[in-house]
């Protein structure tokens, strides 16, 4: 017999619009236990988490980066691993490495941190360029090869990655290929004074990190997946999305890929499903463009930052 939540091929059934959205605001409600204010940057992560995506956070020390990712994996019952990138870390120990086992006398692999439902890469741009490639092929394919033998990873899979813009002499670059495999790109920023008040009482004793339990299963997280990818997508909304790449292949060096058209489409119906729709609208367009396309942007030396680009475009391009 078939689960009912499932179809008779093993792929969890969408929820209902109402219930995705509910998971969707059951995730932000407990992060907002642990975390104080950020609720924009929280929506931005768990719209990436419905479509599939990897976020990189990118800010200055101490604003609650780590933080923030461990909240959004205790909100969900999922696994967990937390990698810290630093100079000497070898690709092996992001994605695993065989090891020969004496009582059978074969190789057993040891699979890495990357094989989690949710993984956090901390401070990844201190570790180097070679170090970094091996998340490569797991943000982009959900799999991990390793001395020919290709592993799928578990799903969900979602990767969040922090990184520090204070230091440049003491990190590396993040390469092109791996920017452009984050779905959205955000900042935190410093709290008010009234959020930094409840923080600091909020953390006078045992820290809520401490206390938090999930609040979603995995097979309900499925589910809400699901139901992003059945979300409509008009023709008129499609061709705006189209619209506003090109404008950014023409106004910049490197302008959004198709990666990242497909990544602003995914996140424009993770966002409609917030908001308790099964139709993108424009304003879902709009909301998603500068976290999704920005990172994706590179200017001639000198020249307006992806930031600007984006806005621009999104007062010039209109919808037809």
């Amino acid at each position: 017999m078939t689960d009912a939540s499932t179809d008779t091929d093993h792929v969890p059934r969408p929820l209902p619009v109402t219930e995705a959205a509910a998971v969707a605001e059951a995730i932000l409600d407990n992060v907002q236990q642990v975390i104080v204010g950020n609720r924009t940057e929280i929506e931005h992560i768990i719209v990436a988490v419905f479509a599939d995506g990897h976020v990189l956070v990118e800010d200055v020390p101490g604003v609650g980066k780590t933080m923030l990712a461990r909240a959004l994996a205790a909100s969900i019952d999922c696994s967990f691993k937390r990698v810290q990138f630093t100079p000497d870390l070898l690709p092996s120990d992001v994605t695993g490495v065989n090891v020969f086992n004496q009582q059978t006398r074969e190789f057993d692999f040891q699979p890495g941190p990357v094989f989690a439902n949710v993984v956090l890469g901390d401070e990844i741009n201190r570790a180097p360029p070679k170090t970094q490639s091996a998340l490569l092929e797991a943000m982009e394919e959900r799999q991990v090869t390793t001395d020919g033998t290709t592993r799928e990873l578990p799903d969900p899979f979602t990767v969040i990655a922090t990184q520090n813009d204070v230091e440049p002499g003491r990190t590396y670059e993040l390469p092109l290929a791996e920017i452009d495999r984050f779905m959205k790109k955000i900042r935190l920023g410093y709290p008010s004074t009234t959020e930094e008040t409840a923080l600091l009482e909020r953390v006078s004793g045992t820290h809520p990190i401490d206390t938090i339990g999930s609040v979603v299963s995995t097979a309900n997280l499925l589910r809400a997946k699901n139901t992003v990818g059945a979300v409509d997508v008009s023709e008129p909304v499609r061709a705006y999305i189209a619209a506003l790449v090109e404008y950014t292949r023409n106004h910049a060096a490197l302008g959004v890929s198709p990666r990242g058209s497909i990544a602003l489409m995914r996140g424009a119906q993770a966002r409609a499903i917030l908001d308790g729709r099964d139709y993108v609208v424009p304003d879902d367009v709009q909301t998603e463009a500068k976290t999704v396309l920005s990172h994706r942007i590179r200017s001639d030396s000198g020249g307006d930052s992806g930031e600007s680009i984006v806005e621009r475009a999104l007062k010039t391009v209109t919808v037809e």
